[in-house]
């Protein structure tokens, strides 16, 4: 007796964003990364087209991160410190496709290095690689603002992705990222409607709707991870069925968030049963990766080499798949 697979068919499609320019385009960069388009879940090559894979970044810093896991150390030691070396690194070794630039210490707590500082930063990386940048900023309004609008004007025509704007901290850099062309990620709380509200807002300051990233905020394997990952499926459920306030593109942080989690952190001296603290580093970013690359995410931005490589492998054999390779 024969089964029929039942074929749900969706109505909405999610937003193709592209991230990076070409000479051609105004910018320097050898290639441009284009996420989202799909219309049906993820991974469902029998219910819709998903015409763009998953796009891998890894992220560099300004500062050191305070609890970054001595693991990752063994790969990045000798430019953990140098965010253009690191840069280069990541996209000539582990192949990265895009660089996250994290300005952590323009942070008035954590260095309040000025805005020239932060863009001097990021013009190393750029002319270091060139692969489209992400830049990551805090959650200080006053002073991000201040150091993304110089950032968005230092990497004029580039169109980086701006990582990221808040309900109560948007026009500024929503408006600078227009003058300059570069598209945004409109982060939201674990949050459906927040999520929504926030897409709305941009598209009243006329913000191209091919230039939004949704961050719909994440927690790692073991703390929290079943509620983000609840909340990012009903976001892309409601895009897919044709709101198109939420039919945006996702970006997710798996690297960020895994490290600063326990059991990634500590020694086998301290919990031997919890065993390699390497491989254990690796896997648990690898886990949350996966399980929220199969919530709907199209962009993840990884720290250790061996969970990208794996994630990697992973989306490459899903594609393969479906294409019969």
């Amino acid at each position: 007796m024969g089964f029929e697979i039942p074929i749900e068919k969706n109505s909405g499609k999610i937003a193709e964003v592209t991230i990076g320019a070409t000479s051609e385009q105004g910018g320097t960069r050898s290639n441009t990364i284009t996420i989202g388009g799909s219309t049906a879940l993820p991974f469902l090559f029998f219910e819709g087209e998903h015409p763009n894979r998953p796009a891998l970044a890894m992220e560099v810093f300004d500062k050191v991160p305070a609890k970054y896991p001595e693991a990752l150390l063994d790969y990045y030691r000798d430019v953990i410190d140098k965010p253009a070396d690191m840069a280069k690194k990541c996209v000539e070794q582990y192949g990265a496709e895009l660089i996250s630039v994290r300005l952590d210490e323009t942070h008035p707590e954590k260095g309040d290095r000025s805005a020239d500082e932060a863009a001097d930063v990021v013009r190393q990386v750029l002319d270091s690689v060139k692969v489209p940048l992400i830049i990551t900023g805090h959650s200080h309004y006053e002073k991000i603002n201040v150091v993304m609008k110089k950032v968005c004007e230092v990497t004029a025509g580039e169109n980086c992705l701006i990582n990221y704007v808040e309900t109560d901290n948007y026009k500024t850099i929503a408006a600078a990222c227009m003058a300059y062309n570069h598209s945004i990620v409109a982060q939201s709380p674990i949050d459906v409607n927040m999520a929504k509200q926030l897409n709305i807002l941009l598209s009243d300051m006329n913000f191209p709707s091919e230039k939004i990233v949704i961050d719909p905020l994440t927690g790692a394997l073991g703390y929290g991870l079943e509620y983000t990952y609840s909340i990012m499926e009903r976001i892309r459920n409601d895009g897919l069925a044709g709101d198109s306030m939420l039919a945006f593109p996702m970006i997710i942080n798996p690297g960020y968030e895994s490290s600063r989690v326990k059991e990634v952190r500590v020694t086998e001296e301290e919990y031997p049963d919890w065993g390699d603290m390497e491989l254990r580093s690796a896997y648990w970013e690898t886990a949350t990766a996966m399980s929220l690359l199969s919530a709907g995410s199209e962009l993840i931005v990884m720290y250790h080499p061996k969970a990208m490589e794996t994630v990697k492998k992973h989306v490459d054999e899903l594609y393969s798949a479906e294409s019969g390779n």
